[in-house]
């Protein structure tokens, strides 16, 4: 069975290289670009992890958290963003995500780790 990964990612090629490196890896990996289209493509479909930029339009990644918290979300959400504040981690895992890291500082290949690790993949 393919897990799927939702991508919510406002830098197109950061998206795009996350896209395909998580089908190279096996996955099935969707991309869209503002936090109202997560939100969107989860209502329509189902999804095994999302990974989840910060800073993005129409919805920041605090307002996907809040909004998936109120609905009782149980998709794990590892955040993908540049902001490093002890601040913005404690408030994201407080929303619910699983791992949070900093986009700047981690390796695709580390990233692909955080989704297997979350998804309990051997």
């Amino acid at each position: 069975m393919v897990k799927k990964i939702l991508i919510g990612e406002d830098e197109k090629p950061m998206a795009r290289a996350l896209e395909l490196k998580l089908t190279k890896s096996g996955f099935e990996a969707k991309a869209v670009f503002d936090g109202q289209e997560v939100l969107n493509e989860l209502a329509k479909n189902k999804y095994d992890l999302v990974l989840l930029d910060l800073i993005m339009p129409v919805k920041d990644g605090f307002a996907v958290l809040e909004e998936l918290n109120n609905k009782k979300n149980k998709i794990p959400v590892i955040v993908s963003s540049n902001l490093g504040q002890p601040e913005d981690v404690a408030r994201a895992k407080k929303l619910g995500a699983v791992n949070y890291f900093i986009k700047s500082d981690t390796p695709i290949n580390e990233v692909i780790s955080f989704i297997k690790k979350a998804l309990k993949i051997k």
